[in-house]
């Protein structure tokens, strides 16, 4: 069956403000959504090695609160907080960067968990102004989908382990540029001229698109 591009977009809840980290204006990026699993077993997903590796990439370290971590072809880290099976925070560091990465689930019911992720960011303005929020939400998504995948077993969701086949498929593709233009309504809805926030989203469509 095809991605349902329309449903995984639908799915997430976007939202975006500032924050003030360490004496400077950071950027709040926030997606959640709604699994259907378990809380123990959504937070089995994101934090073991065997399942992470399938939604995150392969994962590396001591994955233990004050262990690093590293994530191939992508981040590295330091767990600074973890209460099982509710809240985890890491440092995000990439291409010289620091950034913090925040996920909190929240039981809906025995078969339903909420997943909140929160990145916040120091972001140049030259690059917000850019991209806007999609350059991080937009790539979160994709893994938030994926991680769909890893805990249930719908046939629509987000196929796992070949990215180039995801990014070089029409619903690849689709899914990109609608997750695009959400993140541009979410930046409206911040405060963003409507304009602009919807140039940031073409350019970041093109960006993660190639």
């Amino acid at each position: 069956m095809p991605m349902d591009v329309a449903r995984l977009v639908g799915a997430v809840t976007r939202e975006i403000s500032t924050r003030e980290v360490d004496g400077k204006p950071a950027r709040v990026v926030v997606a959640s959504r709604t699994y259907d699993t378990s809380r123990e077993d959504l937070w089995d997903a994101i934090t073991t090695p065997q399942r992470l590796s399938r939604w995150m990439g392969p994962v590396t370290g001591e994955l233990r609160l004050g262990g690093r971590f590293s994530v191939e072809n992508n981040a590295s880290g330091q767990i600074v907080e973890c209460e099982p099976p509710e809240r985890l925070r890491v440092t995000w560091e990439f291409q010289g960067d620091t950034s913090w990465v925040s996920l909190r689930l929240t039981s809906q019911s025995a078969e339903s968990t909420e997943l909140q992720l929160e990145h916040v960011a120091h972001v140049p303005e030259e690059f917000w102004d850019e991209y806007g929020p999609g350059a991080t939400g937009v790539g979160w998504e994709l893994a938030l989908a994926g991680l769909e995948s890893v805990v249930s077993e719908r046939p629509d969701g987000m196929p796992l382990g070949d990215e180039a086949a995801v990014f070089g498929s029409a619903e690849g593709k689709a899914f990109v540029a609608r997750s695009s233009e959400a993140w541009g309504e979410a930046s409206v809805a911040g405060g963003t001229a409507e304009d602009a926030a919807r140039a940031a989203a073409q350019r970041t469509t093109a960006f993660y698109s190639g």
